[in-house]
């Protein structure tokens, strides 16, 4: 049952696949991101699409700026070691989306906002605005933009052996020549192509990989011998005794620290939320947020159910990253190609969103605010262009010195923003839900986030890092709460009360929304 280990080969099929791909993708940003004859695009058409996204694009380009390639090597590779418990990110995360769509997005577009530094400084004051913009943008090229980058070649080069710098140009190159010109329009219209990819080629890739575990008997015979012969890979809380513990610990994953990040990603990242902010109307944000969310309760299953078959299949990896590319061994020609075709689209349409956030941010928050005199909207928009090519450039010049010393990138990648993660939602739901919060108090809330995460990384180097991030948390809350106090109130005409806000939602969102619960209760309840 077992399965030869040994690098991909792309055949001229394969080959063909991809390249059509490539073409058709390229083509196609360029048509539905053209403008009527005479008609030149304004900041509104470049980095909010018009304001006219419909649902399905938002909730595609959700979805495809939020899973990359190294993801889907990488959560598959977490599933060969520990099981189905690491799909609890995905699982947990579409009810996130749930709560983003119904209580936290209505205020966004109520504001009608470009970026979320401009809606700090609607809330708190220019102050806030401008220093939370500059950390943005250096941890989206240097850390955000340059991983993607970096790590999504690691991923080319794992499965194909292409040349890691080959790899790094030609994928920067390629999301740029379909991004740049278009900006936020090409990127969400063309996600759903995206999107279609990566579902069918992952669900491609775990019927054919549970149909080799039962030995050619089916899917559902697959998955029973998966629950017969690695049963401990089907827990989804892990005890303390668990070697797992400190990546999953316990019921941290429902009720504790997960919940902040997931909060702070899906709810108040630039990189994420602007494709909602460019929805038509708020009903259709929510729309495409509950897409994105059903989206997310079936990745786990396309992503993470092959690392398991692998476990089975290939029980002898030299590491866990190789779970993935060794179960697309399996894939015959043709197939093999729309796959790895999925595995660029991971990556590109991701290197994309971030090229447009970072040029957003630049151009509406610095830019615009900083140089003397008015800007027409084309200047705008050449700016934009101009910062999401330099972004990119300047990502291909410095992944290998940052990121290529490390022999486990993305988990560092990952330790370094939790570090910020816990106050920049302190900072948000502060000022969300707590009207005297004052703008020193907000930026103590996000500089507090680092100086706790240090502390506890240094003293108490055996606590969880999902445990860190929520008790981080409660003390940023604590001590913008506290500063807030000692200052007194403040004026803040431009920010919203909340009790203003209109959070109702349709019947058909409560009905998908209760959906999405109850499949998560059905899922603990089953695999506790």
């Amino acid at each position: 049952m077992s399965i030869e280990v040994r690098q991909i080969m792309l055949s001229v099929i394969d080959i063909t696949v991809v390249a059509v791909y490539a073409v058709v993708l390229l083509v196609l940003a360029q048509w539905v991101s053209r403008e009527k004859a005479g008609r030149k695009k304004d900041s509104s058409d470049y980095f909010l699409a018009g304001r006219a996204l419909p649902w399905w694009a938002i909730g595609a380009s959700l979805i495809a700026a939020n899973i990359s390639a190294e993801q889907i090597i990488g959560m598959s590779g977490s599933a060969w070691v520990m099981g189905i418990a690491i799909g609890a990110y995905e699982w947990m995360a579409a009810l996130t989306l749930v709560i983003v769509a119904k209580w936290l997005l209505p205020v966004f577009l109520k504001h009608k906002i470009y970026t979320m530094p401009q809606f700090l400084e609607e809330r708190y004051d220019h102050r806030v605005r401008t220093v939370m913009a500059v950390f943005w943008l250096g941890i989206y090229v240097f850390v955000n933009l340059t991983s993607i980058l970096w790590l999504g070649a690691l991923a080319v080069n794992t499965v194909t052996g292409v040349d890691l710098t080959v790899g790094l140009i030609a994928l920067g190159a390629f999301a740029t020549a379909y991004s740049l010109y278009g900006g936020l329009k090409a990127v969400a219209l063309t996600d759903i192509i995206q999107v279609t990819l990566l579902v069918l080629g992952g669900i491609l890739i775990a019927i054919i990989s549970l149909n080799e575990v039962s030995g050619g008997q089916g899917i559902v015979a697959g998955f029973q011998v998966l629950l017969e012969k690695t049963p401990e890979r089907f827990d989804l809380i892990f005890t303390k005794d668990s070697p797992h513990y400190v990546s999953l610990p316990g019921i941290s994953v429902l009720v504790g620290g997960m919940w902040i990040m997931n909060l702070s990603y899906w709810g108040f990242n630039q990189y994420i939320i602007q494709r909602a902010l460019a929805a038509k109307s708020t009903q259709e944000a929510q729309k495409g947020i509950m897409f994105a969310a059903f989206l997310k309760m079936i990745m786990p299953l396309i992503i993470v159910l092959p690392g398991v078959a692998a476990a089975i299949l290939a029980p002898d990896l030299t590491a866990p990253d190789r779970a993935y590319p060794t179960v697309m061994n399996l894939l015959p020609a043709g197939i093999l190609g729309l796959v790895f075709a999925a595995l660029i689209a991971a990556i590109v349409s991701s290197l994309a969103s971030m090229m447009n956030s970072i040029s957003t941010i630049f151009t509406m928050d610095l830019y615009r605010n900083f140089k003397k005199g008015e800007q027409s909207e084309e200047e705008l928009v050449l700016t934009g262009r101009i910062a999401s090519f330099s972004a990119i450039v300047i990502a291909m010049i410095v992944a290998r010195p940052l990121l290529g010393n490390f022999s486990q990138a993305f988990q560092y990648i990952q330790e370094f923003t939790g570090f910020f993660t816990p106050g920049i939602c302190a900072l948000f739901l502060l000022g969300f839900f707590w009207p005297n919060t004052t703008a020193i108090g907000a930026l103590l809330t996000a500089l507090g986030s680092a100086v706790f995460s240090i502390a506890f990384k240094i003293f108490m180097p055996a606590l969880p890092f999902i445990d860190r991030v929520g008790i981080v948390f409660l003390l940023c809350l604590a001590v913008g709460v506290i500063v807030s106090r000692i200052q007194g109130p403040e004026e803040h005409p431009d920010s919203i009360d909340y009790k203003e806000v209109d959070t109702h939602t349709s019947g058909g969102f409560n009905l998908a929304a209760l959906v999405v619960f109850l499949m998560l209760v059905a899922l603990y309840a089953t695999w506790w």
